[in-house]
């Protein structure tokens, strides 16, 4: 009497069933690091652009102010 067909084959070898698990497994999406290293480089470039109006920029108060002598 013939054997019953079977989708498992004892025969093969782990190797084989690594690559139909990996054939298998749902594709990984990488995470895009362009988005995040603009957004970085934005907010630097304005931090700096900040700060040198901040030194380059004239004092608010143009008037001295002298302490009246006793």
């Amino acid at each position: 009497m013939p054997q019953a067909d079977s989708a498992h084959d004892p025969m093969l070898q782990a190797a084989q069933y690594n690559q139909v698990r990996r054939l298998l497994a749902a594709p990984v999406q990488k995470e895009r690091v362009w988005p995040a290293l603009c957004a970085a480089a934005f907010a630097a470039s304005a931090a700096l652009a900040l700060a040198t109006a901040m030194i380059l920029a004239p004092p608010v108060v143009t008037e001295h102010v002298v302490e009246q002598a006793p």
